[in-house]
């Protein structure tokens, strides 16, 4: 069975200043989610699904999504501010949905089989995929914790030079799986290297993860005991690498940590456009790419 991959699109992009999943960054007009899609289909996924919103479905399947058509099949979900569990109704003073592990959560219905989670404005490198892939192949145990994958990055590589990021720190064991990962908000560049707060060697997740449907499950019940914690909070958000540091507290879950050596490049800020076009060209130039994906 071909794994799937499921891309989180449903951000809003407030601190991007629009909808940063549809800006071209390629030499032909590509995204940073058409190079994700490509790396994927030749590393052997066989169907995307894509996490939006329906205020911009129309655009979207437009703009992204009929560029895949005859090539991998897609298909969509969408997360929405009243999609929750029952009896969990939306408090007053709540605007938007919450967060990835909501995102993830919304797609239980439409993916069956293995898959991969990533973000719409990451660019995680080829190697991240063939990895993932890889992964998911392997027949899972028949019993035991669910087996899961994440890819990771090296703290210092995933920074932006205008403004401050969120990343999910991890610790993992001397066997390769991870023991859990703390969010960290408001990590800034100047505090990143010897000496200071982050020495930069740190792994981190983009949210790069492989899965079996086994997830939803424990999904379903940390977004339960979340909403009942904190639902009242008018911006608190269900993490997915929280979900995840839960499930491996619980023995419900192992997460196998893959290294890779793979160019991660993102698009927080606006200002982080031009370094990322300048990336993917020199990837282009190099062959890694063609000049036009699709």
């Amino acid at each position: 069975m071909q794994p799937t991959l499921l891309v989180l699109a449903a951000g809003m992009g407030s601190r991007y200043g629009g909808l940063k999943q549809l800006d071209p960054v390629g030499p032909s007009g590509e995204t940073v989610l058409d190079y994700a899609v490509f790396d994927a289909r030749r590393a052997g996924f066989g169907r995307v699904v894509f996490v939006i919103r329906r205020d911009f479905e129309e655009v979207f399947r437009a703009q992204i999504g009929a560029k895949y058509a005859g090539r991998i099949a897609v298909d969509y979900v969408f997360q929405a501010l009243d999609a929750l569990p029952a009896g969990h109704p939306v408090p007053a003073g709540r605007e938007k949905p919450w967060g990835t592990g909501h995102a993830v959560w919304c797609a239980r219905e439409a993916v069956r089989e293995p898959f991969a989670v990533i973000n719409a404005d990451d660019f995680y490198g080829a190697d991240s995929f063939a990895q993932l892939a890889s992964f998911l192949a392997a027949p899972a145990a028949p019993a035991g914790p669910a087996p899961f994958a994440m890819v990771g990055f090296r703290l210092a590589n995933t920074l932006s030079e205008h403004g401050a990021v969120a990343r999910g720190i991890c610790r993992a064991g001397a066997d390769g799986l991870l023991e859990s990962i703390t969010e960290h908000t408001g990590i800034l560049a100047a505090n990143v290297g010897p000496g200071r707060a982050y020495s930069g060697q740190e792994i981190a997740s983009l949210n790069c993860w492989g899965f079996t449907p086994a997830l939803f499950a424990g999904l379903d019940r940390q977004l339960g005991a979340f909403l009942a914690e904190r639902g009242g909070e008018a911006k608190a958000e269900f993490y997915l690498p929280t979900a995840v540091s839960g499930m491996i507290a619980g023995r419900e879950a192992t997460v196998r940590v893959r290294p890779t050596e793979s160019t991660w490049f993102g698009v927080t800020y606006r200002e982080d456009k031009p370094r990322v076009v300048a990336a993917i060209a020199e990837l282009v130039r190099a062959g890694q790419y063609p000049a036009k994906l699709f």
